[in-house]
C-alpha cells in the first residue's frame, strides 16, 4: 500500500511500482489521506483517483480530523493523525510504502541535530520497521530527490504542488529551501553525506542498544526496573537503558533533561523514595526498588457499582482495561458460587475487607495491597467485582471467601487486559 499524496515524490513512487507489478507478481493499492487543511483538498483527492485509474491501482480515499495542533503543532498533529489512519488501513503482513528520499533524510538529520538529539535520533529514518499489522518500507531513502524529478519528466507525469511546502514557518522547508541550497553550494554532495552520517548513526544505535539488553537483562524484572541493580551501571549506561526500555515498552523517550532529574531522585534516596516524571503521555515512577513506566490515565471514577452479566467482557475505560473471566480448574471463583448470580463491578472506596482463603480473619484491602507490594496509584485502579452484592475478587489478583474454588471444583479467574486505543502509534 502506498501512501500517495499526489505530490512528485510519492507519485513516482506509485508509477514505479505499478510499471513493474505483474513482472514482479506482486499486489498493489494507494490509500490518499485527505487532511481538509487546504482548501483545494478535495480536488487533490479527485486527482489521486483519477491517476489511480489510469495506471489500474485501487485507492482509497480517507478523510481524517487533525487533532492537538494546540499541543504539538500542525506539521506533527497532522502526520500523527495521517500515520493512525495509515494503521488502520493496513493489512495483516502487508507494507506500507512511503516516497521518503535521501534529500529528506538529509533534512532529518539536521532537524536532530539542531535538536540536541542522540544518535538514534541522528540515524534518522529506517529504511525498513515494524508498523502496525505489517511493516513501513522507505524504498528511495537512497535516491536524491533530483532523480525523482528526472523520473517525473520522462514519463510526463502530473503532479500536485501543495502550496504549504513553501511555507518558511515549517522548519522542515527552512532548511529544503533556506538552508541545503547554500550547503550544496559550498558541498555539492552535503545531501548523500548527511545520510551516510544518519547510517553511521544507526550503526552506533545498534550498539548501544546491545550494550542496553545486556544491562536490561540485570535490571528487570518482571515488567519493572529494579532501582538498586540500576544504580549499580555508570550514569551513561542508565541512561541507556533506561531509553531503551521506554522505546521497547512503545512510548516516546522523555528528553535527557527529564531523565537527568529521574536520575537524581533516584539517587537522593530515601528523601524521594517516591521518585518520578512524567512526560507526554507517560510517567516513571518508583515504589520501594522498583521503577515502574505506564501510560498516565485519568483517576478511576465514580463511586457507583456497573452492573455485569460476566458472559462478555466489560469495559473499564477510565483505567484504559476490560475485565473478563476465565475458565479454570481449581482456583479462582467457584462457579457453583458465582453462576446465575448477579455480579457488580466498582472502584475502592475504603474500608473495604476481604478473607483471603486459608486465612481465619478478614483483612482491610489497604492492608492487602500494601503486603503485595502493589503501588499506591495502582491501587485506586483496581476493580472490585461482588456477587450478589458482596466482594468476591480484587481484581485479578485475589478471591474472597466464601467464593474461593477448591482444588476439584471448576472455576473461573478474573482477567484484567489492556485496551489498546485504535491507531496508536
Amino acid at each position: 500500500m502506498v501512501a500517495y499524496s499526489g505530490g512528485l515524490d510519492s507519485h513516482v513512487l506509485l508509477h514505479a511500482l505499478a510499471q513493474r507489478r505483474v513482472a514482479a507478481g506482486f499486489s498493489l493499492r494507494a490509500a490518499h489521506i485527505h487532511h481538509g487543511l487546504q482548501p483545494a483538498a478535495d480536488a487533490w483527492a479527485r486527482h489521486c483517483e483519477e491517476i489511480c485509474v489510469g495506471l489500474g491501482v485501487s485507492c482509497v480515499v480517507e478523510r481524517i480530523r487533525v487533532d492537538g495542533v494546540a499541543e504539538e503543532g500542525m506539521e506533527a498533529a497532522a502526520r500523527r493523525a495521517r500515520y493512525a489512519c495509515l494503521a488502520k488501513l493496513l493489512e495483516p503482513g502487508e507494507a506500507l510504502l512511503t516516497a521518503h528520499h535521501q534529500d529528506d533524510q538529509a533534512e532529518t538529520v539536521l532537524l536532530q541535530l539542531l535538536r540536541g538529539t542522540g544518535v538514534h535520533g541522528l540515524a534518522g529514518m529506517p529504511a525498513l520497521t515494524p508498523f502496525a499489522a505489517g511493516f513501513h518500507a522507505r524504498p528511495l531513502l537512497t535516491f536524491p530527490r533530483i532523480e525523482l524529478e528526472r523520473y517525473a519528466r520522462t514519463q510526463n507525469l502530473s503532479w500536485i504542488e501543495d502550496p504549504s511546502n513553501r511555507t518558511l514557518e515549517i522548519s522542515r522547508n527552512l532548511l529544503r529551501h533556506g538552508v541545503m541550497p547554500v550547503l550544496r553550494e559550498r558541498w555539492p554532495t552535503a545531501g548523500r553525506q548527511l545520510a551516510q552520517a544518519a547510517r553511521h548513526a544507526a550503526e552506533a544505535a545498534s550498539l548501544l542498544d546491545e550494550l542496553a539488553q545486556a544491562d536490561l537483562a540485570a535490571c528487570a524484572e518482571d515488567d519493572k526496573l529494579t532501582v538498586s541493580a540500576l544504580k549499580r551501571l555508570p550514569s551513561p549506561r542508565q541512561r541507556n537503558v533506561l531509553r531503551y526500555w521506554i522505546r521497547a515498552r512503545g512510548f516516546r523517550v522523555p528528553s535527557t533533561k527529564q531523565i537527568e532529574l529521574l536520575q537524581a531522585q533516584l539517587a537522593g534516596e530515601p528523601r524521594t523514595r517516591h521518585a518520578a516524571i512524567r512526560w507526554r503521555g507517560a510517567e516513571l515512577r518508583r515504589y520501594r526498588d522498583s521503577l515502574v513506566l505506564r501510560a498516565i490515565t485519568p483517576p478511576a471514577t465514580g463511586t457507583g457499582a456497573v452492573p455485569w452479566d460476566g458472559t462478555r467482557p466489560l469495559p473499564l475505560p477510565s483505567i484504559g482495561r476490560r475485565l473478563r473471566l476465565s475458565p479454570v480448574q481449581g482456583r479462582g471463583l467457584a462457579r457453583a458460587r458465582v453462576n446465575g448470580a448477579i455480579y457488580s463491578v466498582r472502584f475502592r472506596q475504603g474500608g473495604e475487607t476481604c478473607r483471603l482463603p486459608g486465612r481465619t480473619h478478614h483483612h482491610k484491602l489497604k492492608k492487602l495491597l500494601q503486603e503485595a507490594g502493589v503501588p499506591p496509584w495502582e491501587r485506586a485502579q483496581l476493580p472490585l467485582l461482588f456477587v450478589n452484592g458482596e466482594i468476591a475478587a480484587i481484581g485479578d489478583r485475589w478471591v474472597c471467601e466464601p467464593f474461593a474454588a477448591k482444588p476439584d471444583e471448576p472455576g473461573w479467574v478474573v482477567v484484567l487486559e489492556q485496551i489498546t486505543p485504535e491507531g496508536k502509534l
